[in-house]
């Protein structure tokens, strides 16, 4: 082995899709870590599929510190790219996260804010290491060819999988979060509303209409709050279709981290989960849509699978 690899860092840095000032934001990134005299390799994406590839260009080249400047997509492609590898080249690698997505919800879990880039850069150099769990969502493609894929943060299946793929969209378009945010709560009223479902999540069998579930291996975008990502459970979420008054209020209670206290929401905890029906709802998998589904899939958790990067 390498052993400048062992010390030098690999990192893969994700611009954000439509922003223009993403140059600057590498040029203040690239001064804290060479304040932090940081000796790196640096690739760049350009998509989502070349986030997988340089990911796995990083691991066969041997580095041992991989940082992702990206979001929760970003982060989510890494994670799957190293779970393909063997167990024993992945306990080497420790990962790591410059937050620089549309969604950093992983990052903020971990005290790591987007505006903070020299203290989280100082975080990293520390080398503070997290053995973190991961979920997985066991499904079928349209192929028939069996499939699984890892998450950090969380699923979404139906109406919240629809609002979180249209913020994306949106925020592409119009640049802001605050408009992205409110465009895709306007559009709600051109969408279904409601799946009919049937869920078996540990002992516990649903089989009702529902607006709206959420599994999380983490904080969920606020919908599994309590979920941490190193106890071997998941958490879920599960929204019953609610009065339109009920609605807003249930959006007030998500944005101020008082989800669960709505009450159309039903929270569990568990190993392992089985969705049999879910009326053709979409999915999304850590912000970013994986499509609508067909027959049953199902979830379960892998412990201590990745070696992370937190505050020291």
């Amino acid at each position: 082995m390498n052993y400048e690899l062992d010390k030098r860092w690999g990192i893969l840095y994700c611009p954000k899709k439509g922003i223009r000032t993403d140059r600057k934001r590498w040029s203040k990134i690239r001064q804290a870590l060479d304040a932090c005299n940081v000796q790196y390799d640096f690739v760049q994406s350009e998509s989502s599929d070349s986030v997988e590839r340089l990911m796995r260009m990083l691991i066969n080249n041997g580095y041992k510190t991989i940082v992702i400047v990206g979001g929760d997509s970003a982060l989510n492609d890494a994670v799957n790219c190293m779970m393909e590898v063997d167990s024993t080249v992945r306990e080497e690698i420790a990962l790591g996260v410059i937050p620089n997505g549309v969604m950093n919800d992983f990052a903020r879990y971990w005290d790591f804010k987007e505006s903070e880039i020299q203290q989280t850069v100082e975080w990293l150099v520390k080398h503070r290491v997290r053995k973190v769990d991961l979920g997985c969502i066991h499904y079928v493609k349209e192929s028939g060819e069996a499939s699984s894929r890892y998450f950090l943060n969380c699923v979404n299946i139906g109406l919240i999988a629809d609002i979180m793929n249209q913020r994306r969209q949106a925020r592409s378009l119009l640049g802001s979060r605050t408009l992205a945010f409110f465009a895709s709560i306007v559009t709600m009223a051109f969408h279904r509303w409601d799946y009919k479902m049937r869920l078996r999540i540990g002992y516990d069998v649903i089989e009702r209409r529902v607006m709206t579930v959420c599994v999380g291996s983490g904080p969920g975008y606020g919908q599994t709050p309590n979920a941490v990502p190193y106890n071997g459970m998941l958490d879920v979420s599960v929204v019953y279709q609610p009065q339109l008054k009920q609605l807003f209020a249930g959006l007030w209670l998500l944005i101020t981290g008082r989800f669960l206290n709505h009450k159309s929401v039903h929270p569990f905890r568990t190993r392992e989960m089985q969705v049999t029906e879910a009326g053709h709802a979409r999915v999304g998998i850590d912000g970013r849509l994986l499509g609508k589904l067909d027959g049953p899939y199902s979830f379960s958790v892998e412990m201590e699978a990745i070696n992370f990067l937190i505050p020291a």
